[in-house]
């Protein structure tokens, strides 16, 4: 009998408990309904009537346009079934809305002292996930900048309380925006052309292999193959006669993205159509007269030193060639050993030379000062006969046609 007792006796206590348990979730429960169902008429009165004293508390996104305002935001009402809310920006831009270029949303401060703890902590990752690329070592870059000890710190919150505050406001954990901004990093790089491997560690991936296994889900694709179907740019071309045969010359509104050279019109645009698969390519008969002139004018003798603007995608090693390629006074020449060890890598000859030889913008990046280690002229885009000319030219009348070599 006894024994009865002390095997029953602890049935009233756990089923106190348990019904204790039962009517605080269930309070929890009613509390967070009466939240969700009242909140949406609020924000909603807030969002018709622009009123001020709601920015902070929280920004609405329009579903139609992709943007999304603070309350008192002056742009047109939209609809109110386009509507959706967020406590913070930064879960706005998670969902892949645009911040109002007219009321400036980002910018108001939180009212409320949890969320704005959680704003802290989401700028703090932002603030790494750009600073990554900048970091030495693989082992700078992990994840252990991202714990959530270190980011309680910032926003005075326990670990265990800022995982809860963050899942409440933001709707995922931390790591799982960590995570996303990288991906949105590393597809802003990848549009820009930047190589997949430059990408991945701008973006603050540690190794390729936790970006690739991360990728299919975020990218629908592999990064080498998003980098290529990357947004296309706007080119105006024109064509006009040069010492050389044909010059085409197709630049954006920030520079020079193709300078060509041949016989005939055709070859050149179509050319042009290759490179820039993507682009929007339209021919200007009159346009970028200052740029034509100059460089008509460098190919005549009359300006030396070309130094125009240009607007190209390349990979990060590219772009390092073509800069070192500016870097070659008028009049000489290197070999593709002397840049490669110029740019740091000298085991990188070939590459070097496959640069120079898919480099778009011909004459201001001066691939044609490039030789062979024994002064041949080696290859040419346009021609080795052009290349000739060019550096006969740039030499003077009574220099040879291997033209003035300075050793590194």
């Amino acid at each position: 009998m006894q024994m009865a007792q002390h095997i029953e006796s602890p049935a009233p206590k756990q089923m106190a408990k348990k019904s204790t348990q039962r009517r605080r979730r269930n309070s929890n429960e009613s509390a967070l309904a009466l939240r969700d169902r009242r909140p949406p008429d609020a924000r909603w009165s807030a969002v018709q009537t622009r009123d001020k004293r709601a920015d902070g508390n929280f920004v609405y996104a329009v579903r139609s346009t992709g943007i999304y305002c603070k309350p008192s935001c002056p742009s047109r009402r939209p609809r109110r079934e386009h509507v959706a809310y967020f406590p913070l920006p930064a879960a706005a831009e998670q969902k892949g809305f645009r911040a109002c270029k007219r009321c400036k949303p980002q910018l108001a401060r939180v009212q409320d002292p949890r969320t704005d703890a959680v704003a802290r902590v989401c700028r703090e990752i932002d603030r790494q996930v750009q600073n990554a690329g900048g970091l030495a070592s693989e082992s700078a870059r992990s994840d252990f900048l991202l714990t959530l000890p270190t980011l309680g710190k910032v926003a005075g919150l326990g670990s265990h309380q800022l995982e809860r505050a963050f899942r409440g406001v933001m709707g995922i954990s931390p790591r799982q925006y960590a995570d996303a901004r990288r991906m949105q990093w590393l597809k802003s790089k990848l549009k820009k052309g930047d190589d997949v491997t430059t990408a991945l560690y701008d973006a603050g991936f540690g190794s390729s292999s936790r970006l690739y296994e991360r990728a299919p889900g975020h990218l629908g694709m592999t990064p080498a193959t998003y980098r290529k179907g990357g947004a296309g740019m706007e080119i105006r071309y024109t064509i006009a006669n040069s010492p050389l045969g044909r010059l085409l010359v197709g630049a954006t509104e920030r520079g020079i993205s193709a300078i060509y050279l041949g016989k005939d019109d055709a070859p050149l645009e179509a050319e042009l159509r290759q490179e820039y698969p993507r682009a929007e390519i339209h021919r200007d008969r009159h346009g970028m007269q200052d740029w034509v002139g100059q460089i008509l004018d460098h190919l005549r003798g009359h300006q030396p030193n070309l130094d125009l603007p240009t607007d190209v995608q390349a990979t990060a090693f590219q772009r390092r060639v073509w800069q070192e390629l500016r870097k070659i006074p008028f009049g000489t020449t290197r070999t593709y050993g002397q840049v490669a060890r110029a740019i740091g890598q000298p085991t990188a000859v070939r590459a070097v030379a496959r640069a120079c030889a898919t480099n778009p913008v011909s004459v201001v990046v001066p691939c044609h000062r490039v030789v062979r280690e024994d002064g041949n002229l080696a290859g040419y885009r346009w021609g080795v006969e052009r290349k000739r000319k060019l550096l006969e030219h740039e030499a003077g009348p009574a220099s040879s046609p291997k033209a003035k070599r300075k050793s590194a």
